[in-house]
């Protein structure tokens, strides 16, 4: 059975934030804290978007009113996965157990 590199995407509200940096850099600290000591081994990282029209990469968050959504891209590989299916279950089923409440979607599954 191969190795499986499973990416998703989630959405983190932040409150009482000023800027975008800020609000990206508490979203990464939040999400780090609550994936460790069980799942250290989620790589974090800030998310991005491309724009449809200009095809430039964008941030993948957004402040009004004090208060921000910010999407993150998470990434973990899976051992001995059955299929692409099963690893992408695993990883959200892992993830989805240390953040609670917090949205996931699988982006990608690649074979290693």
């Amino acid at each position: 059975m191969p190795d499986y590199i499973v990416t998703m995407e989630s959405a983190w509200l932040i409150r009482d934030v000023k800027s975008l940096d800020d609000a990206t850099g508490i979203a990464i600290s939040e999400a780090g804290k609550r994936l460790n000591p069980a799942t250290k081994f989620v790589e974090v990282e800030a998310g991005y978007l491309t724009c449809p029209y200009c095809e430039e990469t964008l941030a993948s968050a957004i402040v009004v009113a004090d208060t921000a959504l910010v999407g993150l891209i998470l990434e973990m590989k899976v051992f001995r996965g059955e299929s692409k299916e099963h690893a992408g279950r695993i990883a959200k089923s892992v993830i989805g157990k240390a953040l609670r409440d917090i949205p996931l979607r699988v982006l990608d599954v690649e074979e290693q």
